[in-house]
């Protein structure tokens, strides 16, 4: 027995695909996903994102790497002490270019980790609403409701313009 858990709405055009974001949200649907061809920044508005958490990765990632810089040569320095021309064995000048680049390092893994963690690659599955078209040309627009409300949701899709409006079942 499959059981309907959302709607598809297929877009042309970018201008419709916002307005029905705006009346699918005004009606109360707030589970919505947007499938398009290209990135957008519009869309991510629309749907009311919030900023990307990469850059807390990144920021992790460079404070990781600025203290495992550190902690290495100190370390190293007080392991293997050299005494050079008098100068003391923890001389923090000597240390900022490894500690430089360990943060930079650190950092860009921290990115690349974020956003791979975001993107939720590798993803296996690509979705019940997922149609080629939305690779291509084509804009989608896949509302999460219930049995009783797709109705209201496919009514609001055709509404605002959708080229074709399709149910989703489990």
């Amino acid at each position: 027995m499959s059981r309907v858990i959302g709607v598809v709405g297929v877009f042309a055009h970018l201008d419709d695909l916002l307005e029905a974001i705006r009346h699918l949200r005004a009606g109360g649907f707030e589970e919505l996903q947007a499938l398009s061809p290209i990135p957008r920044r519009e869309i991510d508005e629309a749907l009311g994102r919030r900023e990307s958490p990469v850059r807390v990765f990144t920021l992790v990632g460079g404070i990781l790497g600025g203290v495992t810089g550190l902690f290495l040569t100190i370390n190293t320095s007080i392991g293997y002490p050299l005494i050079t021309g008098g100068k003391p064995i923890v001389s923090i000048p000597a240390f900022i270019v490894i500690t430089f680049e360990l943060t930079i390092l650190f950092g860009a893994l921290g990115t690349l980790l974020g956003l791979l963690t975001n993107a939720r690659v590798p993803r296996l599955h690509l979705g019940l609403a997922f149609d080629p078209r939305f690779c291509s040309d084509r804009f989608g627009l896949f509302v999460h409701c219930t049995s009783e409300e797709v109705e209201t949701a496919s009514q609001l899709l055709r509404g605002a313009g959708a080229e074709e409006v399709r149910h989703v079942e489990a």
